[in-house]
């Protein structure tokens, strides 16, 4: 297989399930983080390496090192593994899984950007989720008509705090996530719901048209939920941990026991809660978002420039959400192919950074 984004928290996982059921690692691809990249060598000896920057090649322990978006391309052409496995973050990780799916590969995706943004022109025969919520959905899928199909949030790192102090919200207080720990940006989509709202559009891309929802469920042991027509509910429930879709993704079929069982009498009780608006503000977009999918690019891209800025401290916490629905009204467009998909991206993020704080 091919593994993009290595060093994250879904690449180490996915390494520990290729080395459980001797599944061999051709490429590895990471950003920055050499030091671990350089022990994830010498255990899985992949036959090539590529890193985000060139500086760093002379520092990666391996003959065959590139660098760059070009290299990944490339690679992914020119290889011939059958799986990829995208856990790329961020807009970046779209053109490879463009170039893996023309290139007949299946995808194992963690990259949601490239559903979000580009999943009009995406064929999702060919992509299993990675997504614990997504992974859910797929396993409780049975030969019933469905009514309504729900993931489920942690509700992220502020969703105790009382509404009115969230203007105030640090970077770092958006990192204190109350149930793992996650990279920075998925973190703080965490404590914006811009994941679930990501994560719902994924679902509308991979299961078709339908009812699609979404709710708080604070200890994150339930990760999806079908509504069937019959009037009967079901739900996943497994303890947290990405090891167990991804090896559905890497083996297709698992036999093995991956994770130890919830055990309810343990957890003695589970709490619900509705994604308000009031402290969820992009949620207002819901409704409509889910209507018109294609228009995903706009709240991706608005999203990651906000970031920036927020990360810059030139916005603040809730200042996120107020950009991403000022971008969303701005560009009424609706991407006709792929190379609009990247203009407009390009675009909004352009309008954005110019704008004055």
């Amino acid at each position: 297989m091919i593994l993009l984004g290595s060093t994250g928290s879904i690449g180490v996982n996915t390494l520990e399930v290729a080395k459980r059921f001797a599944i061999n690692v051709e490429i590895l691809v990471c950003g920055n983080n050499i030091d671990l990249l350089n022990n994830q060598i010498q255990e899985h000896q992949p036959s090539i390496v590529i890193v985000g920057n060139k500086e760093d090649i002379s520092r990666v322990n391996h003959s065959r090192v590139y660098a760059g978006m070009d290299a990944i391309l490339q690679t992914l052409r020119d290889s011939k593994s059958t799986l990829v496995v995208n856990a790329l973050v961020g807009f970046l990780g779209l053109r490879p899984t463009l170039v893996a799916l023309a290139s007949g590969k299946r995808v194992a995706l963690a990259n949601k950007e490239s559903l979000v943004a580009c999943g009009s022109f995406i064929d999702t025969s060919m992509i299993q989720p990675i997504d614990s919520e997504h992974f859910g959905l797929w396993y409780l899928m049975q030969e019933r008509e469905v009514s309504k199909m729900i993931i489920t949030a942690s509700g992220g790192a502020f969703r105790d705090w009382d509404v009115k102090d969230l203007a105030r919200a640090t970077l770092g207080d958006t990192q204190k996530h109350p149930n793992w720990s996650m990279g920075q940006k998925i973190t703080i989509d965490s404590a914006t719901m811009v994941n679930k709202m990501f994560e719902l559009l994924e679902a509308r891309w991979l299961f078709g048209e339908g009812e699609y929802d979404a709710i708080i469920e604070t200890q994150s042991l339930i990760h999806a939920l079908i509504d069937f027509k019959d009037g009967s509910t079901t739900a996943h429930f497994a303890n947290a941990s990405m090891q167990l879709p991804i090896a559905y993704a890497l083996n297709k079929k698992v036999d093995a026991n991956i994770l130890s069982h919830v055990n309810l009498l343990e957890v003695g009780s589970l709490e619900f809660r509705e994604i308000s608006k009031e402290r969820y503000p992009i949620w207002e977009l819901k409704k409509e978002l889910l209507a018109n999918p294609a228009r995903g690019v706009i709240i991706n891209a608005a999203n990651e420039v906000a970031i920036e800025k927020f990360i810059a401290k030139e916005i603040g916490f809730m200042d996120i959400a107020k950009m991403i629905l000022g971008a969303y009204e701005k560009f009424q467009l609706e991407p006709k192919n792929v190379e609009d998909v990247f203009a407009l991206d390009t675009e909004i993020r352009s309008y954005l950074r110019e704008q004055k704080c």
